[in-house]
């Protein structure tokens, strides 16, 4: 469950890096890779267990001079945490 003061993590099962030949960041993983658009891989990249999902809120809100993101990054980590990117 996704909770304000939450700590995401990525999964160890998954790895996270910048793929030049598809121009974007991949989740690689034993089966294969998942592709990630830019809002996504901005959201994962912060899911280290130290910052709590507040803070990642708050950091993209700033990066992005964007107001009202909790919502979208909760969904977002709601899904991802489903999947079983995150921890």
């Amino acid at each position: 469950m996704i909770t304000p003061d939450g700590r995401p993590r990525m999964s160890a099962l998954y790895r996270m890096q910048f793929e030049p030949t598809q121009d974007s960041w991949v989740l690689l993983y034993p089966e294969g890779m998942v592709r990630l658009n830019t809002p996504a891989a901005e959201i994962l990249q912060r899911c280290d267990g130290r910052r709590t999902v507040d803070e990642i809120v708050a950091e993209l809100e700033i990066a992005f001079s964007q107001a009202s993101l909790h919502g979208d990054v909760v969904l977002f980590l709601s899904q991802a945490l489903q999947r079983g990117w995150l921890q």
